[in-house]
């Protein structure tokens, strides 16, 4: 495949019957002769002027979104600087072509550009990709034993008692349900026991902030844990 490399040679004569006046336009501007030598410079370069039509054995494919130009045919082994600044000419002539033919020319205050389409060749990766993280005890427990993760139905839940919806966790969460309850019944058998009634309320707190204390220690286990394998 032959580098494409702009070069003086490169001309843009061929216009698209559609932009033929904005083409026209672009050649006016850049061919200035009123002055003698830049007629005399004119005169010079159309004598030695390239034709703007390319042909190939085996056609060229362009991705123009990229302004790429794929010349799929051979080049000699030992061919000189000569035979690889002309295939470089037409291919970058041949891309050229192709965008005036093919691609809509715009006029803006900023000047006129070509609209081009979305590329599509891919690129490489600018960065690696990024390393996998290593899983948790509770992943390889899951996966271990073939546990799946539950469908998540959001922040709230119906409260059947109250009739209203209310939020799982936090400020008047569901989790919290019977520890502000006025009336609450007494365990018999515990109480048989320890022969104390107890407090089912303040127990209820009291284990519920010990399973926070505990998925907060094991969580930080499990960071630890990713960073030492990471």
């Amino acid at each position: 495949m032959a580098e494409v490399q702009m070069a003086e040679a490169v001309t843009t004569d061929v216009a698209s019957p559609t932009d033929s006046a904005l083409a026209a336009r672009i050649k006016e501007v850049a061919m200035d002769v009123d002055t003698p030598d830049a007629a005399a410079s004119t005169m010079d370069s159309t004598a030695t002027r390239l034709p703007v039509t390319v042909n190939k054995p085996t056609p060229y494919t362009f991705d123009l979104g990229h302004l790429l130009a794929n010349d799929p045919n051979p080049l000699l082994r030992d061919a000189d600087e000569e035979t690889l600044a002309a295939t470089a000419r037409d291919a970058a002539q041949a891309l050229i072509n192709q965008l005036l033919n093919t691609c809509e020319a715009k006029s803006t205050s900023d000047g006129v550009h070509f609209v081009l389409p979305v590329p599509i060749t891919p690129l490489p990766r600018e960065k690696p990709i990024p390393a996998e993280k290593a899983p948790t005890k509770w992943e390889l427990f899951a996966k271990k034993k073939g546990i799946k993760d539950k469908k998540r139905e959001g922040k709230m839940v119906f409260d059947e008692e109250s009739g209203e919806w209310v939020p799982k966790w936090g400020y008047k969460g569901k989790n919290k349900a019977g520890e502000d309850d006025w009336l609450v019944e007494v365990d018999e058998k515990k109480e048989r026991e320890t022969g104390e009634a107890g407090d089912k309320r303040r127990e209820n707190r009291r284990a519920r902030k010990e399973r926070v204390k505990r998925n907060e220690r094991m969580q930080r286990a499990n960071e630890r844990n990713s960073r030492k394998n990471g």
